[in-house]
């Protein structure tokens, strides 16, 4: 029987990062909209972590749920435990150690939601194809190119439902006025262009890439701030020197006041080789600041033909004149952010990705049959 759509649903979120990245900062936006619209949440979390400590911050029910690896059996039982305790109308897989642990909660009446973030096809062959077709009731893709890559590696296209991230538009938005104090404080010169970069210090991300292209950026000679961490911290660090780039980049670390930091950059630079849907990008756009993004995955999607330019993943000649362009044309630089803030606010709020994704639950709770 479909249920009234005005009736609270009890879900149980499983998230086990350590850290609070982009895919940990949609959950906690998604558990803070659900909790307003009436329904129950519950996190089930590494209690060590961080997303633990901020959602029980909201208000949210947690649990702890250590899960080492995706073969971690104890953690599966302890999670089969979990929904057998109490009823729980869905359980979401918000990474995939998390949704792994389908493998091991049987015929569990809840039905199963696993959320999908990257671009890039399915490692583990038949028995990844058997998580997201047989082991999850429904797959939500955060962007097109998402679904493109899961439907490539077997996953059934009727299973999959496109919900794309969201931000905080207003949290960006207000730290706009922000500008002089926090460019002070980065010791950043009036007049100078400068580009940020966020995300992890770590291939995928392309920072290889962009720093080539800044070194071709002459005239006018832009800086760039790299925030984040990662695994190429040190071989980044030595690029820069080969590169005899100096004092036009600094790596800043992790930046905990990413809208600080947005207020007072000129341009958004997203350089990457694989990317789902992109917050960061959502970010720079709720701040108003123009991107320069690789065309692949979900960042098309996100950019469209008015948020900002896009280059060929690798271009370090068409990264170069996409990031002098808008150094040399400041008119077009203020048009694209402008336009990108509009872009996000209409389409990728957390609001409406909450909103999809409880349309996705609902739809769940009009059928019957669970996975097999």
């Amino acid at each position: 029987m479909p249920r009234d759509d005005d009736v609270p649903l009890v879900i149980l979120h499983v998230d086990p990062e350590l850290g609070v990245g982009g895919g940990e900062a949609q959950v906690l936006g998604l558990v803070r909209h659900l909790a307003a619209a009436g329904d129950r949440q519950v996190v089930a979390a590494d209690p060590r972590g961080a997303l633990a400590g901020a959602a029980a911050a909201l208000g949210i029910a947690v649990v702890p749920l250590r899960i080492r690896n995706h073969a971690d059996v104890l953690a599966g039982r302890r999670l089969a435990r979990l929904l057998a305790s109490e009823r729980y109308d869905i359980v979401h897989f918000h990474t995939a150690r998390a949704h792994a642990m389908s493998a091991f909660l049987g015929r569990s009446p809840a039905r199963r939601v696993v959320t999908r973030r990257m671009d890039y096809p399915l490692r583990g062959g038949r028995y990844a194809r058997w998580l997201y077709n047989r082991g999850a009731d429904a797959v939500v893709a955060i962007s097109e190119g998402v679904r493109t890559a899961l439907v490539a590696s077997g996953v059934r296209p009727e299973r999959i439902a496109v919900v794309p991230s969201g931000v905080d538009i207003e949290r960006f938005a207000a730290a706009a006025d922000r500008r002089d104090p926090e460019r002070t404080r980065l010791g950043l010169r009036a007049g100078e262009f400068v580009v940020a970069i966020v995300g992890a210090l770590e291939d995928r991300k392309g920072h290889a890439t962009l720093l080539e292209a800044v070194a071709l950026v002459r005239e006018p000679e832009v800086r760039l701030l790299c925030a984040g961490t990662g695994s190429l911290a040190d071989a980044l660090a030595g690029q820069c020197d080969a590169l005899g780039l100096g004092e036009r980049v600094r790596f800043l670390g992790r930046v905990e006041d990413v809208p600080g930091l947005l207020a007072a950059v000129d341009a958004v630079a997203m350089p990457s080789r694989h990317e789902g849907l992109g917050v960061a990008a959502l970010e720079a756009m709720a701040a108003g600041r123009p991107l320069v993004a690789s065309r692949v995955g979900g960042l098309p999607e996100v950019v469209g033909d008015e948020g900002g330019l896009l280059v060929e993943p690798g271009d370090v000649a068409g990264l170069a004149a996409a990031i002098a362009r808008l150094a040399r044309d400041p008119e077009t630089a203020r048009a694209l952010g402008a336009a990108g803030r509009a872009r996000a606010a209409s389409r990728f709020t957390l609001a409406a990705m909450a909103r999809g994704t409880r349309a996705v639950y609902r739809r769940l709770m009009s059928v019957s049959a669970g996975p097999a």
